[in-house]
């Protein structure tokens, strides 16, 4: 095993709650995570960030008089190696749907468990979309509601296949849950999501699952 894949994922925790937020850095640590760094507001988490170049932010949304999104904002695109995960006590679609703007990976409510959490980190680390489940399908069809349709017709043509497995890479969807659901080998997902991946021009799932979004690919069934 090389010494990267025996590395911890790095997180930091962002909130202006310092129990919770003490609370959430300490469960991580008891469970493998590096914790590098917390942060209180908007400003700091930015400046932290710079300096800490954690895998994962846990970012909440309200921090007091500052934004959680605007920080999202400046942590993404300025440093493309860090994800942001949104933890926030909000589930309102106009929240999550400003959050994934904002360039955040995926929104989790923080009634989630503690075992959610952890696995919720580990995907985002993996560049997974990952969505408190219920949230995703209200950010499609927001979306869908805003997309442009003359834009529609330019769009790169994908194949049947590779627009569903499109769809449920947006609904969060790791590629052995697709591959189950599609009854399609392990490899045959992998291999429709790098398609896809070169027809769209982007570079993860993370894009992947921001671009289903946008153009309101939701009509496969499946909740």
């Amino acid at each position: 095993m090389t010494a990267e894949a025996e590395r911890p994922i790095s997180v930091m925790v962002v909130d202006d709650h310092p129990i919770w937020r003490d609370g959430v850095a300490r469960d991580l640590a008891e469970r493998g995570f590096d914790v590098r760094a917390t942060a209180a507001d908007a400003s700091s988490a930015v400046r932290i960030a710079r300096a800490a170049r954690p895998d994962v932010v846990l970012m909440d949304l309200n921090l007091g008089a500052e934004s959680g999104a605007d920080a999202t904002r400046e942590i993404t695109a300025g440093l493309p190696g860090t994800r942001v995960l949104v933890l926030s006590a909000s589930g309102e679609h106009s929240d999550v749907l400003e959050a994934v703007k904002a360039g955040a990976s995926g929104y989790l409510v923080k009634s989630a468990s503690a075992e959610e959490l952890v696995a919720a980190v580990r995907r985002t680390a993996a560049g997974d979309a990952v969505f408190t489940a219920g949230l995703a399908g209200l950010v499609l069809g927001e979306y869908r509601r805003m997309a442009a349709g003359p834009d529609d017709a330019a769009a790169p043509k994908l194949t049947e296949r590779e627009t569903e497995v499109l769809r449920l890479v947006a609904k969060g969807r790791t590629a052995r849950q697709i591959a189950d659901r599609l009854v399609l080998s392990h490899r045959t997902v992998e291999n429709h999501v790098q398609s896809t991946l070169r027809k769209l021009q982007l570079h993860n799932r993370v894009e992947l699952a921001r671009y289903a979004i946008e153009h309101g690919l939701d009509g496969d069934p499946e909740q």
